[in-house]
């Protein structure tokens, strides 16, 4: 009982510095609504500041430290709630005071997600108990028959492609695999696919043509392999060609960015009628790290770089390149696979249904039109 009182106090205690801190949060955004109110001066949608090389302010380092500290905070709360739920017997009197103190731990989660900055969204896409394609796979579609090889050199794991059934309904799916533990990440390359693996991918889209079936893409990579190996063999050629060939494919495509979508090893797969994100991924040209190597020579400035380079789905959408956002669970979609699988259903089924009732011209000429018009706002 004294383990499981200091406990309780020990709770209680980070309770008030979290109250504390999200108090400050909310008094900070009160006050920056006011000030803008004041300025009077109305957002312009579609544009943002260009990059320029600059050393972080010290509001954006105090911001890094208060969240850290934040889900450090959230994090021991978790703990010592596991710890007290073992100490406490189920019949003890204290098992209300645990019940309450879960219950607040759980509203400042709610909060804390609620106001994630750019490199905190990077991050929540890189975890690594992120859902992937064959989780996707597992919790949607039935009947899922997987296909292998470019038919000209080999089979690439980092991507999967094949065929199941959506609601009963025949469909074609593509997507790349990270992979969970280090032999299933070393086996799927972390993702990062070569030149056969978008030729088994493009192999995949020309049977779902074929057979009038809808493609189904999901997108979790940092990008396409790198390697000299993949460069002999033809990256950038099949990534082109990969690109040119899914603009024609008469079926209905929908591309969800799941996790990364990293620059052209993302956009190989990506040429889609409908492109959605779920709401903690990020798309993107070049990683944080990448530009803030470029621009700062110094790969530490990546938060700064994520805030500049606007590669969240909030970020995405105002710039009119992708279509929708998919929410995830309140935590995350690492969180609970189950509820992210059943959030993102809906909104395949809908796209699926509203792309259905298109005649084969009238969806090539949107496809057209559509990333004939990206980026326009820049002219």
């Amino acid at each position: 009982m004294k383990d499981s009182s200091e406990k309780r106090k020990l709770a209680r205690e980070r309770l008030r510095r979290m109250r504390a801190l999200a108090a400050s949060r909310k008094l900070k955004e009160r006050q920056a609504a006011a000030s803008s109110a004041a300025t009077g001066l109305p957002k312009v949608p579609g544009t943002q500041a260009a990059i320029r090389p600059s050393a972080p302010s010290h509001d954006t380092s105090r911001n890094k430290e208060r969240n850290e500290a934040r889900q450090v905070e959230i994090n021991a709360l978790e703990r010592d709630i596991a710890e007290l739920s073992r100490l406490t017997d189920p019949t003890d009197t204290t098992a209300g005071d645990i019940d309450r103190i879960r219950r607040e731990v759980d509203e400042l989660k709610r909060d804390f997600y609620s106001h994630l900055d750019s490199w905190q969204r990077v991050q929540l896409a890189r975890h690594p108990q992120r859902p992937y394609t064959d989780d996707f796979i597992r919790l949607l579609f039935e009947d899922f028959s997987e296909i292998h090889g470019d038919r000209f050199f080999a089979d690439d794991a980092a991507l999967i492609a094949g065929m199941a059934r959506f609601h009963g309904a025949p469909v074609m799916i593509i997507g790349t695999q990270k992979g969970r533990d280090t032999k299933q990440r070393l086996a799927r390359n972390f993702g990062q696919a070569k030149p056969e693996g978008y030729r088994k991918a493009l192999r995949a889209m020309h049977l779902a043509a074929k057979f009038r079936r809808p493609i189904l893409v999901f997108i979790d990579t940092p990008g396409a392999y790198p390697g000299i190996d993949a460069e002999e063999r033809g990256q950038a050629e099949a990534i082109a060609y990969n690109i040119r060939e899914m603009s024609r494919l008469p079926v209905p495509i929908i591309v969800t960015i799941t996790g990364e979508g990293g620059s052209g090893g993302a956009l190989a797969i990506a040429i889609g009628d409908r492109v959605l994100m779920l709401e903690n991924s990020i798309y993107s040209v070049i990683s944080p790290e990448g530009c803030a190597s470029i621009m700062w020579r110094d790969s530490s400035k990546a938060e700064l770089a994520a805030e500049a380079l606007k590669i969240t789905a909030t970020d995405l959408l105002e710039l009119k390149l992708i279509d929708e956002i998919v929410p995830e669970p309140e935590t995350g979609a690492h969180s609970d696979h189950v509820a992210a699988a059943a959030l993102l259903q809906g909104a395949l089924t809908r796209n699926l249904a509203e792309l259905a009732s298109l005649s084969q011209d009238e969806l090539l000429n949107r496809r057209y039109d559509k990333f004939r018009h990206i980026g326009q706002f820049f002219a």
